[in-house]
């Protein structure tokens, strides 16, 4: 099936005041467009079904080719002489969205009363005007006082969300108000920790792993005997311990801010995360990051925190996490997680050791940096060329893409 050729008609588009534009859409501009595409009598439904199609093409309305198969075959089904038949047909088959109906409404309409001579009075110049407007200030934007379309005139206001330049931007250059829209698109992160074999057999329906004899004298003895299928068990899997070190020193204060929404995701979204605040001291945050109300949590947890926003002494809190929690089984088989610019005042040798036990009982140690973004970026700071060759990971951590990119780092069960 092959469309006639004509010129695209239905659609008069000119400048508008007030920082719009006025799409004029009339009776005329449709009929002159029917008058010109129309070709082939009455009873053949294929070069109607194309001229209306592109008639509706030429008003605005996307229309597939498949969709013009569609109404064809049809239309050989109902007829073409039926008009009610016709204008069901046509909704079916070439109108996608619901919004799209009032548009086909006037386009059938121009279309079928045009060729049968039947016009209903008062339609033939009727024209519409309608303004769009182009909106694409921040939400809470205040009136500038622009020109405002009149009240009896439709109007459609298109608005472009900001949530794709936020996910990439960095939090540094966050204002109060994006920093809030970002700890709502964090909030939405679920991170799942790497899985690990369990001790505990569950049943499986692939034939492997173990005999389940139970199960397989259960199902022999529902059909008479005959053990008919072997049923068998494999090891489970459960999800390995996460542990979160977020270094809240002053040089991390622009990123420390945002970071901690992701640790409080982190720590209230599953089972078996542990958070910890690392500056001149180390802090365990994990009970007062475990409210599922953000606000009460962060509050919670800055009020235990005496160190915000202070020095940085990442060796000497390693060697207490080790010392207190990491070694004696917290960090055995976890996923370790150290967000912090690698900025140190202490002395890197001990960094440099605590980082090797460290690596020695975790499954995974992944070090976040803010300052990894940076084009021209070198681990040249003495505490992160102290840490770097004891580190399974090394991604960035200054925007919420990162933070997608780090929960899944965060769950993958193989190395680098």
């Amino acid at each position: 099936m092959t469309e006639p050729d004509g010129e695209a008609g239905g659609r008069a588009v000119e400048p508008a005041r007030g920082g719009g534009t006025d799409v004029r859409f009339g009776a005329d501009f449709l009929a002159a467009g029917a008058r010109d595409r129309f070709a082939g009598p009455i009873g053949a439904p294929e070069p109607v079904a194309v001229a209306f199609a592109r008639l509706l093409r030429a008003a605005g309305l996307a229309v597939p080719t498949d969709t013009v198969l569609a109404f064809v075959a049809a239309l050989d089904a109902v007829g073409i002489r039926e008009r009610d038949a016709v204008y069901w047909a046509g909704r079916a088959t070439l109108v996608r969205r619901p919004e799209d109906a009032a548009l086909y409404d006037r386009a059938f309409k121009v279309f079928w009363e045009r060729r049968t001579g039947q016009a209903a009075p008062g339609n033939e110049r009727r024209e519409q005007h309608v303004t769009v407007l182009i909106d694409d200030g921040p939400d809470d934007a205040p009136d500038d006082g622009e020109e405002q379309p009149p009240l009896d005139e439709p109007s459609v206001t298109l608005r472009f969300s900001a949530t794709e330049v936020l996910r990439a931007k960095d939090f540094a250059a966050y204002t109060d108000t994006e920093l809030t829209e970002a700890h709502r698109l964090m909030a939405r992160l679920r991170v799942a920790g790497a899985l690990r074999r369990s001790r505990r057999m569950v049943t499986t329906k692939a034939d492997r792993g173990r005999p389940d004899l139970r199960r397989t004298v259960r199902a022999a003895l529902r059909a008479g005997g005959e053990p008919v299928r072997r049923r068998y068990l494999e090891q489970g899997s459960r999800p390995r311990r996460l542990v979160l070190l977020l270094d809240v020193s002053g040089s991390m204060e622009p990123y420390a801010r945002a970071l901690v929404r992701f640790v409080h995701a982190a720590v209230a979204g599953r089972q078996k995360v542990e958070a910890f605040a690392l500056g001149t001291r180390l802090t365990r945050i994990t009970r007062e990051l475990s409210s599922r109300d953000p606000d009460l949590a962060l509050h919670k947890a800055a009020q235990s925190v005496k160190d915000w926003a202070g020095g940085t002494r990442l060796g000497d809190g390693l060697r207490l996490f080790n010392d207190q929690w990491g070694v004696r089984g917290m960090a055995r088989g976890a996923v370790v997680v150290i967000l912090s610019d690698g900025w140190d005042r202490g002395d890197p040798d001990v960094l440099a050791e605590q980082m090797a036990r460290l690596h020695r009982v975790a499954f995974r140690v992944v070090w976040v940096n803010p300052l990894k973004y940076t084009p021209g970026y070198a681990p040249l700071a003495r505490g992160m060329a102290a840490a770097l060759p004891h580190i399974d990971a090394f991604v960035e951590g200054h925007s919420v893409e990162a933070m997608e990119e780090l929960a899944r780092v965060i769950s993958r069960t193989d190395l680098p």
